[in-house]
């Protein structure tokens, strides 16, 4: 390995360290080797992908001094899929050929002697049609692991959301019975995306919409005051109360007992009719919509706690419509010459419920992206709920928010262009993440209905029966708009087909080494300044370098998951660690010299800690992303 110059060195410890304690004791009294790994510790940021990304750039530049920024922009450096190939590879040759008016090999060959003067870099090599493969110096690469200790979970913390006011919309279940199956993937994914973004600094708020103005509620009024009813001993039967509603009875689950208990305990006889029968609407139904909305919201609210989700603000569909804010928001893009009085044409195929041959009050849509002109207004004047969700975009964006994301089930897909086009003629950004049906499975059969709720699986029963961390780690090991299969025993099985057993399973492992470590050496001599200041010359073994090298893409990966909104890819990341660490752990077993821990080598055995403690606090910032709690030991 070659070495930085004595003056570079020690004026960069000098003059950059800010007096860190990485530099005690005085330069003076350290080793040569020592003060070069203190210098790597001080010029690396979290990145290194990033910082070798700038020392391709400032070498492409060099080459093509005229380089637009939108081709610099277009530049990455991403880790090498084969170790032997080197550390990274760069596309900047291949993107920027054009514009160089040159090959791609040619491009690639003139970016070499400038990347081989890096102080980090070992060697380069042109591959292919144009990539330059990246090998960084081994100490380059055993300095992550200072970087990683000292940093803590904070390792992958970011500012590229460069606290842009970010809303996270997610659930937003109408609060007409508990919450299941098909909200628990929604809400898992909602709430490891804005914890993602919060993770690369965008300003998250994490949002949830009551659906509490439709005729769903009005139904489920319906519902509740059956079981008002009941509670007073009605002589109705659920049949003969259904017959009489408008629709129907659609609620018919458990559920709603204690609601009509409630309404029952608290306003006695005073809502029904003569002889414990239907009494006119108008003097019952906004109450018992009201209490029965309110009811709903806290079981929903306790269901998302068991699931470890909590959101920042509920908004009020009701409540906001109440305030004018609809006829506001027409007026708004009236006034923006958007609003025009028509009729539609039939459209081809399947007719939208929303279309009607008569003249209407449309929002030109298609200005704005969607494939047609959309009605505002309903033949009866009222609002129609496209319209209702303008102005609640409109609200968040009132509120502050730059970045809107929604996360909605599948089944949505065919009201995102509407709604995106409506936000754009707004000024707004609204991007939309799409999240498939779960079907939830025990020993490969459909599990059976839940009792409690009459139709479906609840998210509370799910829950119970596998507990919350396998619940969020198994709804993010696969891509949202994908469909999934849950099968509950696989979810509890202790085997490395079980992601959450695996991952935790290697936390353990890692928290049981330190365990060990301590007591061997003291705790002062494990913790984290020490290791990282420690001598780790001797991580020279191919599997402990790739250890770190793997350590080392975390900060990518985290930018690259948050900046696609996809963080199903968190979940993939910690499943290859474990699969890294895991194996060092096995080669230990199989061969004692490979141990992380041998008492008569001290300073190899604290460099091997010091790889371990780095994978355990890798591991639990990535399990913070994704809501699930790091376990200490398996039982």
């Amino acid at each position: 390995m070659g070495r930085l110059a004595r003056s570079e060195l020690e004026a960069t410890l000098v003059g950059r360290s800010g007096g860190a304690t990485l530099l005690t004791p005085a330069l003076s009294s350290q080793s040569w080797e020592e003060r070069e790994k203190r210098y790597w510790m001080v010029v690396m940021t979290h990145n290194i992908f990033a910082d070798l990304r700038d020392a391709v750039l400032a070498a492409l530049r060099e080459a093509v001094p005229d380089l637009p920024d939108d081709v610099a922009a277009r530049v990455d450096v991403t880790p090498s899929r084969d170790p032997a190939h080197g550390f990274a590879a760069t596309n900047a040759a291949m993107v920027a050929a054009k514009a160089a008016r040159s090959k791609p090999a040619d491009l690639a060959q003139k970016l070499l002697p400038t990347l081989r003067a890096h102080e980090w870099i070992e060697s380069v090599e042109a591959a292919g049609p144009g990539f330059v493969n990246i090998s960084v110096k081994e100490a380059v690469i055993r300095a992550q692991l200072p970087t990683v200790l000292l940093a803590g979970e904070a390792y992958g913390d970011s500012t590229i959301g460069g606290a842009v006011p970010t809303n996270v919309e997610y659930v937003s279940a109408n609060p007409t019975g508990p919450m299941h199956v098909g909200h628990c993937r929604g809400a898992v994914v909602g709430d490891a995306l804005a914890n993602l973004l919060a993770k690369v600094g965008f300003a998250v708020t994490k949002e949830y919409l009551i659906n509490d103005a439709g005729n769903q509620v009005v139904a489920l009024a319906w519902a509740a005051y059956f079981r008002y009813l009941q509670a007073l001993g009605t002589a109705m039967t659920e049949e003969e109360f259904s017959e009489a509603v408008p629709g129907g009875l659609q609620y018919r689950g458990d559920y709603l007992v204690p609601v009509g208990d409630a309404l029952a305990r608290d306003h006695g006889s005073s809502l029904a009719g003569d002889r414990l029968t239907i009494a006119a609407p108008e003097t019952w139904l906004d109450l018992v919509r009201t209490v029965a909305v309110n009811m709903m919201m806290v079981s929903i609210r306790e269901d998302l706690a068991l699931l470890g989700v909590t959101q920042d603000v509920f908004s009020s569909e009701r409540a906001l419509a109440e305030t004018g804010a609809t006829d506001k928001v027409i007026g708004t893009l009236r006034d923006k010459g958007l609003i025009y009085e028509g009729v539609l044409e039939p459209p081809k195929g399947k007719t939208p419920e929303d279309w009607e041959p008569r003249e209407q009050t449309l929002f030109r849509a298609t200005q704005f992206g969607d494939d047609v002109d959309r009605p505002l207004r309903k033949s009866d004047g009222s609002a129609t709920y496209f319209a209702n969700d303008i102005s609640y975009h409109a609200d968040k964006m009132r509120r502050g928010a730059k970045n809107m994301i929604d996360v909605w089930g599948a089944d949505h897909g065919g009201y995102v262009s509407r709604m995106q086009s409506a936000a754009r003629a707004l000024g707004g950004n609204l991007e939309v993440v799409l999240c498939q049906i779960v079907h939830v499975l025990k020993d490969g059969q459909p599990v059976r209905m839940s009792k409690r709720a009459g139709t479906y699986i609840t998210l509370r029963d799910l829950i119970e029966e596998v507990g919350r961390d396998a619940v969020r780690f198994t709804m993010l090991m696969r891509k949202s708009d994908a469909q999934m299969e849950f099968d509950i025993a696989a979810a509890v099985a202790q085997t490395r087909e079980n992601p959450v057993f695996y991952v935790q399973y290697a936390h353990a492992r890692c928290r049981s080494v330190l365990r060990k470590a301590a007591d061997q050496f003291g705790d002062e001599k494990i913790s984290a300044t020490a290791l990282a200041g420690g001598d780790l010359a001797s991580l020279q073994d191919a599997a402990e370098l790739g250890l770190i090298r793997r350590l080392s893409t975390w900060p990518r990966t985290v930018e690259a998951a948050a900046l696609a909104r996809e963080p199903h890819r968190i979940a993939f990341f910690l499943y290859d660690l474990a699969g890294d660490f895991n194996m060092l752990w096995n080669r230990g077993n199989e061969d004692a010299a490979l141990r992380f821990i041998q008492a008569d080598r001290p300073a190899e055995s604290l460099a091997r800690v010091a790889l371990v403690a780095a994978t355990a606090v890798v591991i639990r910032s990535g399990l913070g992303v994704m809501g699930v709690t790091p376990v200490e030991e398996m039982r």
